[in-house]
């Protein structure tokens, strides 16, 4: 039976059109370590981050080969890395300072992980990778309405696509809500190491609110 693969299974969430669209996006469970500063940046805090979640990610994967059995495992497809982007007093994102940058890198669980199993795992890997657990934390997020596409190239072009998926959302009557703890959201599916800066494929996510909404602080 092949592993269960996220982005498969929800096409509309992983894999969307180049062209923006309007999408509801239900609560997820997350594992989760939050941060600021370029990511750019070597030996920085956003790589360190990035090696902690695929750390536990794994630990909770590779489970199944243990002696620890988690309730209700099934085997699955490690999810791709995500991010949640914003800069304190920015309306939007300035990508020409990335070192205001403040985020929260993300790996989606499975359903079948609880806080225990969460807390199961984080021990583990803190345990047998000799990582500093205490930065991961197990995060739920519920964004609701957004507006999101497919953004093919390098991250420094991304304004584009974000000044058409502003544009398009207003014509449905829509505008961003950076309200609260809605960020601009980034999904990545390719390997940058690995990867043609031009063929890079990363979805991206903005929260909206219909037009005369009251935002909620």
């Amino acid at each position: 039976m092949a592993a269960f693969d996220y982005k498969k299974e929800y096409r509309a969430f992983y894999l969307p059109p180049r062209t923006p669209q309007i999408v509801i996006v239900p609560p997820m469970n997350f594992l989760a370590v939050q941060g600021e500063g370029d990511p750019n940046q070597e030996g920085g805090a956003y790589k360190a981050a990035i090696g902690l979640l695929y750390t536990v990610a794994y630990t909770i994967k590779m489970s199944k080969l243990g002696t620890h059995q988690l309730e209700g495992y099934f085997d699955y497809v490690v999810p791709p890395l995500e991010g949640l982007w914003w800069q304190e007093g920015t309306q939007g994102i300035d990508f020409a300072h990335k070192e205001r940058f403040q985020w929260i890198s993300m790996i989606r669980l499975p359903e079948f992980v609880t806080q225990e199993i969460f807390q199961w795992a984080v021990q583990e890997a803190s345990q047998k990778k000799g990582i500093d657990g205490a930065k991961v934390q197990f995060l739920t997020y519920e964004e609701g309405l957004c507006v999101q596409c497919m953004h093919i190239g390098p991250y420094d072009n991304e304004p584009d696509t974000i000044r058409k998926m502003e544009e398009f959302a207003q014509e449905q009557g829509y505008c961003l809500d950076d309200s609260g703890d809605r960020r601009h959201h980034e999904i990545y599916l390719s390997d940058v190491r690995k990867c043609k800066p031009e063929r890079l494929k990363t979805v991206i996510r903005q929260p909206l609110r219909l037009m005369g909404e009251r935002t909620h602080q």
